[in-house]
């Protein structure tokens, strides 16, 4: 009985998430129909690594494709659980799952509302204003990372983590670690702005490529 009772708080506190996500993608939505008349006929829709803007496009899709995104991410991470082969893998780390699915949509969010404010014709520099989000979110996809067991679409999934539990155990553990390190290298990304975009994507490519090859060598360790 106390595992049912356990079992439906997990259950409630999931959809919770799920339904303040779906709000966040609902208010983005009456934000782009109200504010369609105000926006100018060409918005800012992307910036540069120094915050500066580089490219635009009509104002139906710089207000209302980040909303689309978000329904379309949300919709995903929906179904995940339900079609992995592994699903009773995921629903072991299922807590840390959905937290990381709302992060990321109210990610998503504060960069459309950056967007807005900046065509609204409030100028600021956006690259410092996206920092510490990234800080925040790389930090805790490192949580999410420690946290995921054995599955094929969350986590750091090489032919040698899926084929093996301690494998995936040990890679992930490092992962976790790597990625919260960079999500607190993220921050020094506001004293060294210039660099900050040009370390996050080096980190990236160095953290992705070392755990392939990491996986591999744990794997063949087992191996033999």
């Amino acid at each position: 009985m106390a595992k049912k009772t356990i079992v439906k708080a997990k259950v409630c506190k999931s959809r919770a998430v799920y339904w303040f996500a779906l709000a966040l993608i609902l208010l983005s939505f009456l934000l782009a129909i109200f504010l369609y008349p105000r926006m100018p006929e060409q918005m800012v829709s992307h910036w540069n690594a120094r915050g500066e803007p580089d490219d635009y496009m009509s104002k139906f899709w710089g207000l209302f494709l980040m909303p689309f995104i978000s329904l379309g991410i949300l919709v995903l991470f929906m179904v995940i659980p339900k079609i992995d082969p592994l699903r009773h893998n995921i629903e072991k780390f299922r807590k840390y799952f959905d937290w990381f699915v709302l992060l990321l949509l109210v990610f998503l969010f504060y960069i459309y509302v950056l967007s807005i404010v900046w065509n609204l014709g409030h100028v600021f520099n956006m690259s410092r204003a996206l920092i510490p989000a990234l800080g925040f979110l790389f930090f805790y996809i490192g949580v999410l990372v420690e946290k995921a067991k054995r599955n094929w679409f969350v986590g750091i999934r090489t032919p040698w983590t899926l084929s093996s539990d301690k494998v995936w155990k040990k890679t992930h553990k490092l992962g976790g670690v790597l990625f919260k390190i960079l999500g607190v290298l993220m921050f020094l990304g506001l004293i060294f702005e210039k660099y900050a975009f040009a370390l996050l994507i080096t980190l990236i490519i160095f953290i992705v490529v070392f755990l392939i090859v990491y996986s591999y060598v744990e794997y063949r360790k087992i191996k033999r």
